[in-house]
């Protein structure tokens, strides 16, 4: 084996969640430097990098290759979960794409989850989405990370399977993250800000958050210029949106009790 390639921070974090052991799928590897690395470092036994594209099929093919790899990692083109049959990795990770996209190819054929045991997830947008899907669908959310990298934030989501997950996830999402400072967190909150991410906020959770709460400002202002009544209903449901944002903020700027 070559020597193990360095990767991005965002995918050295997404590499961190995968348990030593695994047989990893990662859905739209693009250049499959995450396969690469995770087999390379001994992390994962085995790993089939799938992707839709030609261009960056092409490109993680080249890689494999270059690494000296093939023995260990399958590329193979398809879309989502098409490139992999029902046993064959239980761990799959998905990265760089929208929560939406995630959620689509995760709920495109049920029968290929069967056997997976971890869905480590790095959304670009749409961190909600996939956190609700997770929700419906019974996966129980372990982990969160968020880190910013290249003025860009990113968030790692982590799900396993359980059978207490039910349970265990209402648990989670029923407790108050910020209840010390006498500031409620709805379970949609928390679905929306991450539950993990505000008990042990770190600078890029404020940091985004402070982001998003100047993007919602700047759409109210534009909606003030607006004389309509839907215009109204809108502002209203952002200015929602910007209080709570500025809840949260205050509590961190108080520092962890």
């Amino acid at each position: 084996m070559t020597k193990i390639i360095k990767l991005s921070e965002r995918l050295k974090l997404i590499a961190d969640q995968v348990p030593h052991g695994s047989r990893v799928a990662d859905i739209g590897s693009d250049h499959a430097l995450l396969p690469c690395y995770l087999v390379n470092s001994g992390q994962a036994l085995s790993a089939i990098a799938g992707e839709v594209n030609p261009g960056p099929l092409e490109a993680a093919q080249k890689q494999v290759r270059e690494e000296q790899l093939e023995q260990y990692i399958t590329v193979r083109e398809g879309d989502g979960l098409a490139v992999i049959q029902p046993g064959e990795v239980n761990v799959i990770t998905i990265a760089g794409m929208g929560g939406s996209l995630i959620v689509k190819i995760l709920s495109a054929d049920p029968a290929k989850l069967v056997g997976i045991e971890r869905l480590v997830l790095q959304p670009n947008v749409g961190e909600d989405t996939v956190r609700q899907w997770l929700l419906q669908e019974n996966w129980l959310l372990v982990d969160e990370h968020i880190l910013e990298e290249d003025g860009k934030f990113y968030e790692v989501i982590v799900a396993v399977r359980a059978e207490d997950a039910a349970a265990r996830n209402a648990e989670l999402y029923a407790a108050n993250p910020l209840e010390a400072y006498g500031v409620h967190v709805s379970k949609e909150q928390q679905i929306w800000m991450g539950p993990y991410l505000l008990s042990q906020p770190n600078a890029a959770f404020a940091r985004k958050w402070e982001s998003e709460k100047s993007k919602l400002e700047r759409i109210v202002q534009t909606l003030q210029q607006s004389q309509a009544e839907e215009s109204r209903v809108k502002e209203q449901a952002f200015q929602q949106q910007i209080g709570r944002i500025e809840e949260v903020l205050q509590c961190l700027q108080k520092g962890r009790p």
